[in-house]
């Protein structure tokens, strides 16, 4: 979700693939340590409002995540033990989140942090990491001995609204000319302007102006369960 899919919350399209640790307090609270890895990427010319399509700018970018969740489970559960083999949960955390926009122009792949697409300095981009709060629902089943399966769904706001390099305005004429020779300044105005006839105003609105992007994860886990001293004690 963010300048380049601003109304569709459930545009899942790229695999994705982590891993997690976590430690159980009780059958209830549990803290993980979690670290994913996936690309997130959109297109205008996919789009069905006609602002977006006729801008046209795309882009893809990895995303690698590692937070710290908190999750709270609706039922007793621990594995192999409690009478209860599956537990709905929720949870919310906060991490850390790399990324990098990259668009292909003329069979060329461009960083476009690098460009300063909206007017940036080249030499001195905008981060290529942020802040994240991660937070949402998941399903448990243990399905079994001490191995449960995992049904998650959750979404990430970061403090950026630079996942897809859109923000802002289109460079200004200054702007574009401030930087480089001119066969930057050439590439940098056609990633900059990608608009189906390349015309929009110098200046002129290119983002949504809100403040923050977000990204989803969704998937299946598979996780097996340690007891340090014997069986937990379980209030059913």
């Amino acid at each position: 979700m963010g300048d380049l899919n601003p109304i569709n919350p459930a545009k899942v399209n790229n695999l994705a693939f982590g891993a997690q640790v976590k430690r159980c307090f009780n059958p209830y609270w549990a803290l993980k340590l979690g670290l994913m890895h996936g690309t997130i990427e959109a297109k205008d010319a996919n789009a069905k409002d006609a602002f977006a399509k006729q801008r046209n700018l795309s882009f893809y970018s990895p995303v690698t995540e590692i937070s710290l969740q908190t999750e709270f489970n609706f039922f007793s559960y621990v594995p192999s033990i409690s009478k209860k083999w599956y537990t709905p949960y929720l949870f919310a955390g906060l991490g850390f989140v790399g990324f990098n926009p990259k668009a292909e122009l003329g069979g060329t792949v461009y960083e476009l942090r690098t460009i300063g697409t909206e007017g940036q300095d080249p030499s001195h981009p905008y981060k290529n990491y942020a802040v994240s709060v991660p937070f949402g629902l998941g399903f448990k089943y243990n399905f079994t001995g001490k191995w449960s399966l995992i049904a998650e769904a959750g979404y990430r706001t970061v403090y950026s609204d630079y996942l897809d390099d859109v923000s802002n305005n289109y460079l200004t004429e200054e702007q574009l000319l401030g930087y480089g020779d001119e066969q930057f300044q050439s590439i940098r105005k056609r990633l900059s302007d990608r608009s189906m006839y390349g015309t929009a105003e110098y200046g002129s609105q290119r983002g949504d102006y809100r403040s923050r992007d977000s990204y989803m994860f969704v998937g299946l886990s598979v996780t097996y369960s340690f007891f340090k001293r014997g069986c937990p004690v379980v209030a059913y």
